[in-house]
């Protein structure tokens, strides 16, 4: 589950599972636990290259909400939700109305999971915006804009609708979401169970009002998928760096995010979709090139030079 705004009250919905023992707290963040075993090698040559978490700001995700760490062989012991012979496709469900340039958000966000999990996409027929009942439906009793509910389309949409081949199903929509009573909105929301998220373009800004404002609602967009698709992997939220699968309580802290992952986090999605760190690296150097995001093309760089380090 990612990127809740901060709620009106101090409550936190899990989409799938309770958090357990909290190894952070309020004033500051976590170290991998000790328990949590060695990285592999290879990822251990990017730690250098990332920062640790440190004291959250006010309002920040880790300063509402005390969250537990999940290190890598923390992750390998929970027997993850993983591909197997049938099940090897993520699924991208477009659900409501998209015009010419959120369409092509969708397409660019179907080519950039392929290349960030290393498994092939695919998009599904569109769905209407009818298969939303009133009862799952609301006006923002104080800012006025229509939503709908996200747990009611993990649950009534997406999880009756699994194609067979499916690792993981994933709603884009550009209508808002609101996940029940006690919040505001969400940007998107994962089961760590059920292999079904949500995410919507809603609240990351005008494509069309500039290229410069294209790249940034793309950008927002890829963020905010890749970290639903880690939670449908059975990824917790990051405490340990500055990583992709950090909480976010509002836009400011995940515009602050990478869209990497930090070096515990990559090796748990390599475990689990088998995808070699290096042929993902560069892939995604190529995808950056290709759509100016240039400051994320420049990490990845050099982290695949690290990685191809032999020391």
């Amino acid at each position: 589950m990612k990127r809740f705004s901060r709620p009106a009250t101090a409550i936190i919905a899990l989409t799938a599972v309770a958090l357990t023992v909290v190894l952070v707290d309020r004033n500051g963040c976590g170290s991998p636990p000790p328990d949590g075993g060695p990285l592999p090698r290879k990822f251990e040559k990017l730690v250098p290259l990332h920062k640790t978490l440190g004291r959250p700001r006010p309002g920040d995700w880790l300063a509402e909400h005390e969250e537990s760490g999940q290190g890598f062989r923390q992750y390998v012991r929970s027997h993850p939700i993983r591909p197997d012979k049938i099940r090897k496709t993520i699924y991208i469900q477009p659900l409501g109305e998209f015009d010419k340039t959120q369409r092509r958000i969708v397409q660019t966000s179907a080519e950039f999971l392929e290349n960030y999990f290393g498994l092939p996409v695919k998009i599904s027929d569109d769905l209407s915006l009818d298969v939303i009942p009133d009862e799952a439906r609301r006006t923002h009793p104080s800012w006025g804009m229509k939503q709908i509910n996200s747990g009611y389309v993990l649950n009534a949409v997406l999880k009756p609708r699994l194609p067979k081949d499916a690792v993981a199903s994933i709603a884009f929509t550009t209508s808002d979401l609101w996940p029940g009573e006690g919040w505001n909105f969400v940007f998107g929301q994962a089961s760590l169970a059920y292999r079904v998220g949500v995410w919507s373009l809603y609240r990351f800004g005008d494509p069309d009002e500039s290229e410069a404002a294209y790249r940034l609602c793309l950008r927002r967009a890829l963020q905010t998928a890749t970290h639903e698709m880690g939670h449908m992997f059975s990824m917790h939220h990051c405490i340990f760096y500055e990583c992709n699968m950090c909480g976010s309580n509002h836009l400011k802290e995940s515009d602050r995010r990478p869209m990497a992952l930090c070096p515990q986090c990559l090796a748990k999605l390599c475990y689990a979709t088998g995808v070699e760190p290096i042929a993902r690296y560069e892939k995604l150097i190529n995808f950056c090139k290709k759509h100016g995001l240039q400051e994320e093309q420049a990490f990845y760089e050099k982290s695949l030079s690290a990685m191809q380090n032999e020391k």
